[in-house]
């Protein structure tokens, strides 16, 4: 694609944008604010990968489809000096997971190009390319051996249920089973006569039997397949269809895999604990290396093959740490005993020593290093920014990664291994971001009464003096874990870009401020959480004597959405209008119909509806509904299985009949995900939707 082009369209276009709540503000330049139909023309970047090399860097990008209803992605290369424009690599409208081969000379990724997703590998330099695993499979991640001569492929399959036949301690079926057979040629009459119509059911059997943005759960299972390239074959190493094989990797010699999953065959009755195991990569006896009792995941080989480190936790609601241990399963240990964060993505380095780890914190997602011998933590990047995709040149001198703030979209760059000599690669935004007005965001701190710190942002509106004064819409993220920050959020740009200063928090429950911080909303839903919120809003309102305390809104999706709902039933008439997004509003029907199994659902509430009704009922804000008087907009989705569409229409139901404003728009074939990856005309018009009902109520 012509690059130059691209961007002169998008400029052009941008004299054409309207949308519906009007014309957005100006800075006091004249630049306008960002407006929902800005995001058809955003680009993105993900899965940075350096050359072994590191000389060049191979990522993906995505933009919207011009039928506004899905996104292409194709493969681009940088080269890592920061000298050259990126260039596209591949041609296709599917193409991602771009992965280098050892030496390399080959770039494989994943595509779909005729309705199967396959592992294509195209030489380093230019060419065709051509599909390495031809057969038809469901193909979920992929990694080249260290010699380049095998690909670790991870297939989602359906399992046949075991019969007859052996088994080894993970409950892997040894046997095959034959054909089925009849007698007296009762097969042929069969096929002879006409077909009988089969039921449209589906049997349930386990506890875990949903997902978002799947449904009902058939067999298919994640397993282990190793691809031989020269030989062009594809061997399957685990098989069940009681558990999933996950995080495969090699060892640093290529001659073992190891992976985690939950084989005592409670992965699909709640269980919540894995443990890491080995393979041989020809086939063999599968070995635990871990010694159960916790959730072991997301292994990674060191170098020298002496150790595997893992992230560790022992429950649902326990620390998350990093631990090590031998390739036999000796030598357990924590790498870093004073670990306060939430580590991920860990990535030795070339001395077997020091381990890279991303993490967020206190509102961005940062670069950190592991002694592993002495315990202690470096932090390699952190500032007003988050960065993610971390990967590093096998030399270990150089790491790529995307890098994004409040201001800018994500990005490509390089940089030191010690963080030094940071360069952006990528400026795929910058024509469009050039023309608009956009907010930094003001952190500050209060106190909440329980005597903690807790972090809240500030975003002015577009146009801001303060001469005049200001409507304010509170704005809660989901959750209740994760953060909010130093992101690229285009949500919060747009309520500012139409006039509103937006506040939002990581309240107690999010990630980012230790485990202290996390842990103190569990079996507190509506409490904790809530109360952060209003002590927040209450610090900002007198901070900023500028604010309309009579123009205040609320919105927020998810465990946002639920809080919003629980806010304007404990505080009515206190917000002029309230959005809430995909919430949950009544906690005893939501246990019953959500995709969280009853195992979960009794660990976060502290027993069944049975044993803790209070608890459930006295949280929902289904109760109180009869309080409201609230404006009150419910966007819903018709297949979110995190809480499905009865929670929107059960609190419809209650505004309509107690006498409230409320609509209520539901989005066809949409889930849970809408509003960070739903269909781009969807994910517009729910912006639009939100931006248009506050509007309404001046």
């Amino acid at each position: 694609m012509n690059t130059s082009r691209y961007t002169g369209l998008i400029l052009l276009m941008l004299f054409f944008i309207t949308t519906g709540s009007g014309l957005f503000a100006q800075d006091n330049s004249g630049i306008r604010g960002l407006q929902p139909s800005d995001y058809h023309h955003f680009q993105f970047v993900s899965d940075t990968q350096i050359s072994p090399d590191g000389s060049r860097v191979a990522f993906v990008r995505s933009v919207v489809s011009d039928d506004r209803r899905s996104r292409d992605s194709n493969i681009w290369m940088v080269d890592a000096t920061g000298n050259s424009e990126p260039v596209q690599y591949t041609a296709g409208t599917s193409d991602r997971s771009p992965r280098w081969s050892h030496d390399g000379r080959q770039l494989a990724f994943l595509a779909n190009r005729d309705g199967n997703t396959k592992v294509w590998v195209m030489p380093t330099d230019g060419g065709e390319a051509r599909p390495l695993i031809a057969a038809e499979h469901n193909i979920g991640s992929f990694e080249w051996s260290p010699d380049g001569s095998k690909i670790l492929v991870q297939i989602r399959s359906e399992q046949k249920t075991k019969t007859a036949g052996s088994e080894n301690e993970t409950g892997d079926a040894i046997g095959s089973q034959s054909g089925t057979q009849t007698e007296n040629g009762s097969a042929s009459a069969a096929n002879s006569a006409k077909k009988a119509p089969e039921p449209d059911i589906h049997v349930i059997t386990t506890s875990l039997y949903k997902a978002n943005g799947t449904g009902i759960l058939g067999q298919e299972r994640n397993h282990i397949h190793v691809f031989d390239v020269a030989a062009d074959t594809l061997r399957q190493l685990t098989s069940s269809s009681a558990w999933n094989a996950g995080g495969a990797t090699w060892s640093a010699d290529g001659t073992t895999i190891v992976f985690h999953a939950d084989t005592t065959g409670n992965e699909y009755e709640g269980g919540y604990l894995m443990d890491i195991f080995a393979i041989p990569a020809d086939s063999g006896a599968i070995t635990r290396i871990t010694p159960g009792g916790a959730r072991s995941t997301s292994a990674a080989w060191s170098p020298d093959g002496k150790t595997i480190a893992f992230s560790y936790t022992e429950g649902r609601y326990k620390r998350n740490w990093i631990y090590l241990t031998g390739p036999y399963g000796t030598g357990l240990r924590n790498a870093a005993p004073t670990l306060d964060l939430i580590p991920s993505n860990l990535t030795w380095q070339p001395d077997s020593r020091h381990l890279l780890f991303q993490a967020g914190d206190r509102g961005s997602q940062g670069l950190y290093r592991v002694d592993t011998r002495s315990g202690s933590i470096a932090t390699v990047m952190h500032g007003a920014f988050s960065i993610s995709g971390v990967t590093q040149s096998r030399d270990g001198r150089l790491v790529t990664f995307t890098r994004e703030d409040e201001q800018n979209l994500a990005e490509v760059y390089v940089a030191r291994s010690d963080g030094s000599r940071e360069t952006q690669l990528t400026r795929f935004n910058e024509a469009l971001l050039d023309t608009i007005a956009l907010q930094p965001v003001e952190p500050f701190w209060f106190t909440n009464e329980a005597g903690m710190r807790v972090h809240g942002f500030l975003m002015k509106p577009v146009g801001w003096n303060e001469n005049s004064t200001w409507p304010l819409i509170l704005n809660i993220k989901g959750g209740p874990g994760g953060m909010w920050g130093h992101q690229w959020f285009h949500e919060n740009q747009m309520m500012a870009a139409n006039g509103y200063a937006v506040f939002f928090t990581n309240y107690r429950g999010s990630h980012g401020y230790g485990f202290d911080h996390q842990s103190a909303v569990h079996r507190d839903y509506g409490g904790a959480d809530y109360r952060d919120n209003m002590a927040g809003l209450d610090s900002v309102l007198a901070r900023n004597p500028w604010i309309d305390r009579d123009r205040l809104y609320i919105t927020g999706g998810s465990h946002g959405g639920f809080l919003t709902s629980w806010i304007i039933s404990q505080h009515p008439g206190m917000f002029r209008a309230a959005v809430t997004q995909r919430t949950v509003t009544n906690w005893i029907s939501e246990a019953g119909t959500q995709a969280y199994t009853p195992q979960a659902m009794q660990e976060e509430f502290g027993g069944t509806i049975w044993e803790n009704y209070d608890y459930y009922w006295d949280r929902s804000p289904l109760k109180y509904a009869d309080r409201i008087t609230t404006p009150t907009l419910i966007i819903h989705s018709d297949r979110d299985q995190t809480t499905p569409i009865g929670q929107g229409e059960e609190f419809y139901y209650a505004l309509k009949i107690n006498g409230v404003e409320t609509e209520m728009v539901v989005f066809r074939g949409e889930n849970h995900g809408l509003s960070r990856g739903g269909k781009p005309v969807n994910l517009v018009e729910r912006l639009d939707r939100i931006l248009e009902w506050f509007g309404r109520y001046p």
